[in-house]
């Protein structure tokens, strides 16, 4: 809105001075400083009102023993990071272009099912009238598959604008980032060149899935990584700003072609979505940090895990998450080790068993006795380290 504004004051007005706020890099500045004054001074009053309305978060008892101490901790504060990130957003982004509007839809929507999970659980737990209709499991909120349904939906929406939508060029709409290859390009359509010369027509029967399954992989791992305070927040700011630098690198045409990056037009404007998503993460931490006055809860989780995939899938760099979401990664296959390992042993032996003291990983170094807050800062390190690893890898070839 201000970014129409201040145009018009430029054009039209001639006044001076209005027309450096028409740069990405100066609107990414102010989306990402009212992110974090947004969070900052408007999570104050929410965390007021959870406390008033006993929205609380539930410890389980078979968890870390520190966590008792955070029972009744108001949960829900999602809403604080949604509110930062798309404020700012509508204030400072060209809310025309392709690239923002699939950042804020994917955001607010696995936000809105994170929200609703939270809002039944609460009241699940205080025991409140509730109907119990299909997609509501009898005492833990939306049903697990609804969850993935959404995700596979979200996905698909994504999938198709990035394939079907003009504004997107031909030339790299099926082109993904990939280190290793000589020119760091790599076509899906290669993937189904067995099919003929018209095999190219087909692509979107493996790009679309591909696209879903990325989609659901990254929400559920940021998901699962918000489980300590401060985690998740910091976590998703660091993978933020490398993203931030990606966007900025592939839509500018000197840099992309001094680099060997993709040119993506009009990509840069997510550099405006980026900033306003790490702002709004540090800002959350402000409340969020050890120890926490707050959780996000599967509002705000969501919400960060389908924004951060969102922003992955339209710069191309999918195939680089296994290293830039390294953390988000392995908290999520610690999970499948163990829920695996234990179903095996239980059939195998009579009784499951663990590899892990507790999943996700966080959990099992808490129960070997590691503090809280060096759990986390020792997982920004290495999210640190990712990410420097993901943007030297797109220079081997």
């Amino acid at each position: 809105m201000l970014y129409y504004l201040f145009k018009w004051l430029d054009k039209v007005k001639d006044v001076p001075g209005t027309g450096i706020f028409q740069f990405i890099s100066v609107r990414a500045a102010m989306a990402a400083i009212f992110a974090v004054l947004i969070s900052m001074v408007f999570g104050k009053y929410v965390i007021n009102f959870l406390k008033k309305h006993q929205i609380g978060e539930i410890i389980r008892t078979d968890g870390p023993e520190t966590h008792l101490s955070k029972q009744g901790t108001p949960t829900m504060g999602g809403v604080i990071i949604i509110a930062a990130i798309i404020i700012p957003v509508l204030f400072w982004g060209k809310l025309e272009n392709s690239f923002i509007i699939m950042m804020l839809i994917s955001t607010l929507f696995m936000g809105i099912i994170g929200f609703l999970d939270d809002y039944i659980k609460f009241r699940q737990k205080r025991n409140l009238p509730l109907k119990y209709f299909g997609f509501i499991s009898a005492k833990r909120g939306i049903k697990g598959r609804v969850k993935i349904i959404g995700q596979i939906g979200l996905g698909l929406l994504i999938g198709a604008t990035l394939y079907y939508n003009p504004n997107f060029k031909d030339e790299i709409r099926t082109i993904t980032t990939t280190p290793f290859l000589k020119n760091n390009e790599f076509d899906y359509a290669n993937l189904i060149r067995f099919i003929g010369p018209e095999h190219r027509r087909y692509t979107f029967v493996i790009f679309i899935p591909i696209i879903i399954f990325i989609v659901t992989a990254i929400t559920n791992s940021v998901n699962l990584t918000d489980g300590i305070d401060g985690l998740a927040a910091g976590t998703s700011a660091i993978v933020g700003t490398t993203l931030g630098v990606f966007a900025y690198i592939s839509g500018n045409t000197f840099m992309a072609k001094y680099l060997g990056v993709t040119y993506i037009p009009n990509s840069g404007e997510i550099v405006v979505f980026i900033a306003a998503f790490v702002g709004a993460c540090v800002g959350f931490l402000w409340y969020n940090a050890y120890p926490a006055q707050v959780f996000m809860g599967d509002t705000g989780s969501l919400a960060l895990g389908g924004g951060i995939a969102a922003v992955v899938i339209c710069l191309k760099k999918e195939l680089l998450v296994p290293v830039l979401c390294g953390v988000f990664f392995v908290e999520s296959l610690s999970v499948v080790i163990q829920v695996t390992y234990f179903k095996y042993t239980k059939r195998k032996y009579g009784e499951g068993r663990r590899i892990f003291r507790m999943s996700p990983l966080h959990h099992h170094y808490e129960k070997a006795g590691l503090p809280e807050p060096k759990i986390v800062f020792r997982f920004w390190v290495i999210t640190l380290f990712c990410c420097i690893l993901a943007v030297i890898l797109l220079k081997l070839k």
